[in-house]
């Protein structure tokens, strides 16, 4: 179970990052980028952007620091679907809806990293 969560939860960040971001096959995530940090330098932060998501789904599966990495994407959920929500709603995929999925990715990773016995190992 625990392999399970752990994969899918770095295919969230890695389909994110690689798919929709670096790769710009969903253009609406630059758009939502511009929105909230200004059009100038929208693409290559997207970009940026992309790459550190890409990072997360490889901190993700290392397996390091699993508490820590947990806080920190649902301390970046949390800001980044708050301000979606407040900044360029008419942009979201599910518009108010998002704050739902972002609710219920955010439980899941409480859970991965809070609510069962977290023991790091080195074997994937």
């Amino acid at each position: 179970m625990s392999r399970w969560l752990r994969c899918g939860i770095a295919v969230v960040w890695l389909i994110n990052g690689l798919l929709c971001k670096v790769l710009h096959l969903v253009p609406r995530h630059e758009a939502i980028v511009a929105r909230i940090l200004g059009p100038e330098y929208a693409a290559p932060l997207t970009r940026l952007i992309g790459v550190a998501e890409i990072g997360m789904a490889c901190w993700v599966l290392s397996r390091r620091w699993i508490r820590l990495s947990v806080t920190t994407q649902v301390l970046l959920v949390a800001v980044m679907n708050v301000l979606e929500y407040l900044l360029a709603v008419d942009l979201l995929l599910w518009q108010q809806f998002n704050l739902v999925f972002a609710a219920a990715f955010i439980a899941l990773l409480c859970y991965y990293g809070f609510g069962r016995s977290v023991r790091p190992t080195t074997a994937l």
